[in-house]
């Protein structure tokens, strides 16, 4: 039995299907970036945005994406094999009325307390009053779309748990439709266009929590929210929550770090790391949250039935899988990173110095890739037997660190190369390398993966493909000048032959070095 779950197509098939989607939405994303560096680029009024659309943003996928759906999941599957499908529309409906409760009370104080947040998460704005009153004005707009998008969350944590990946999957793809909506046609009507831009961001977050009902109204699970803080369902759902707020967002709190601390920096850095942020998370959102969205449901279910042989080999599963993609990506992402910002951002309001120093802080966000996608698919096999205790502490252990090495590296490289924002990425890639080796040694020395996890052929397979990737981009990688005086059709036509030939180059590395498909599968 064990043998056969572990083995289950199902898994692949729904990684596809959440990969697919995620990856609409992606180059979406990347779509909508594009049109905001052309309309707004780096300067002090697109710093203001970015903090005011990061706060909300940052706490979504604590509650989204992150602490809420890793300890509601487990939670859910064991009622849905306990207690059958009232006790779970029970807890559906006392969990909504919780969250719904606790996160309008939430919105309603930072909405009036908005200038004391500015503040609060970008201190450096001090030194410019106009900015941080404008940053304020923002968040009035922006954090509502916690509310909506924790609940949006929430319906597909319900969904997926009843294998419908799908929906909550392309849900995504509206924030991103909204926002190039109001910068296109929103930001005319406006005398100061970020303001068009947050109300786009209000109104996706409206839009994206209504495209959940008729998901849910087909498994017969639309809530009916009810306060109930004594429900048992509910209070072990908060028992695992608070402390995985660390152990499963650690790389996002690190990222909010920086952005405190870019905004004690020249103006510009926080759009910096902003944009050099999103393509990172272009390979980390693609493959590792959606293996990750697919096998908590299923690590939560052969833990509830004790078969720890099936629950291993789906973590080892999706090690493999992730660093099959994390490798090469790393690599590209190092070669590419200025022809990638030039091709995508560069025109409008985006300069050659935005392009420079956003390429920089790429690849130093770059290094801590697959940290970042380590993080992403080991965590849940702690939340799955409900062990928030010990990613709590190697979460905190690894946001201590990076608070070390953000001051360690921040100051003299903003001394030397006048690129203190780079000391930030490089401080969060190496913290999230240690959260990565902390949680595998964890789950290791708990016996989840007994023997070895990866084997070293599949990473000796995967190195050299990817060194045989990385020379072949090198070699055909055209001057840095040229890139500048091509227009937008001829950079992207360069940039998807060099893709493209990278990728025919790893992938026919890897079938030379003997991998199959048929390995994924194992």
């Amino acid at each position: 039995m064990s043998e056969i779950l572990a083995n289950d197509p199902k898994l692949v098939r729904s990684s596809a299907v959440v990969g697919a989607a995620t990856m609409l939405s992606r180059v979406l994303g990347l779509l909508r970036d594009v049109v905001l560096a052309n309309l707004v680029g780096a300067n002090g009024n697109a710093d203001a945005f970015f903090v005011a659309f990061k706060i909300p943003n940052f706490l979504r996928r604590l509650f989204a994406e992150g602490a809420f759906a890793q300890a509601f999941v487990p939670v859910l599957a064991d009622t849905r094999d306990k207690g059958g499908r009232e006790a779970v529309r029970e807890l559906v409906d006392r969990v909504a009325g919780m969250l719904g409760g606790t996160l309008l009370i939430l919105t309603l104080i930072v909405v009036m307390a908005s200038p004391v947040v500015a503040i609060l998460f970008a201190p450096g704005f001090l030194r410019d009053p106009e900015k941080l009153a404008l940053t304020g004005d923002l968040i009035k707009l922006t954090f509502p779309y916690l509310l909506l998008i924790s609940l949006t969350g929430f319906a597909g944590a319900v969904l997926n748990s009843y294998q419908r990946f799908a929906v909550p999957a392309l849900t995504p793809v509206i924030l991103n439709l909204c926002l190039i909506a109001a910068a296109l046609w929103g930001a005319p009507q406006f005398d100061e266009p970020v303001v068009a831009l947050s109300l786009g961001v209000l109104v996706a977050g409206f839009a994206q929590l209504l495209f959940q009902v008729p998901a849910l109204a087909g498994i017969g699970l639309v809530p009916r929210p009810r306060w109930a803080p004594a429900h048992e369902g509910v209070r072990r759902i908060l028992a695992l929550m608070v402390p995985a707020l660390f152990g499963v967002s650690v790389s996002q709190i690190n990222l909010l770090l920086d952005t405190v601390l870019a905004s004690l920096l020249p103006s510009g850095s926080v759009s910096w790391l902003y944009y050099s942020d999103r393509l990172t998370e272009l390979p980390l959102g693609v493959f590792a949250i959606a293996i990750a969205t697919v096998i908590l449901p299923t690590l939560s279910s052969q833990r509830a039935r004790a078969d720890d042989a099936a629950f291993a080999n789906t973590l080892a599963w999706a090690m493999r899988s992730v660093l099959l993609v994390a490798v090469p990506a790393t690599l590209a992402l190092l070669v590419l990173a200025e022809p990638l910002l030039a091709t995508l951002f560069q025109y409008g309001a985006f300069s050659a110095d935005d392009r420079a120093m956003a390429a920089a802080s790429l690849r130093a966000y770059t290094l801590g890739l697959g940290a970042f996608m380590l993080v992403k698919v080991l965590a849940p096999g702690f939340y799955a037997r409900e062990d928030m205790r010990t990613p709590v502490r190697i979460g905190i252990i690894a946001m201590v660190c990076n608070m070390l090495l953000s001051v360690a590296f921040v100051f003299p490289l903003m001394a030397i190369f006048s690129m203190g924002h780079v000391g930030l990425a490089l401080a969060t890639s190496l913290s999230a390398w240690l959260n990565a080796g902390l949680l595998y040694r964890g789950l290791r020395r708990d016996s989840a993966l007994p023997g070895p996890s990866v084997p070293s052929k599949w990473l000796l397979q995967i190195g050299l493909a990817s060194a045989a990737m990385t020379l072949m981009l090198w070699w055909r990688l055209p001057d840095q000048a040229d890139w500048t005086t091509w227009v937008w059709w001829e950079r992207a036509t360069q940039l998807g032959m060099l893709c493209l030939t990278g990728f025919t180059i790893f992938a026919a590395s890897l079938w030379l070095t003997g991998a199959r498909p048929a390995d994924l599968r194992r």
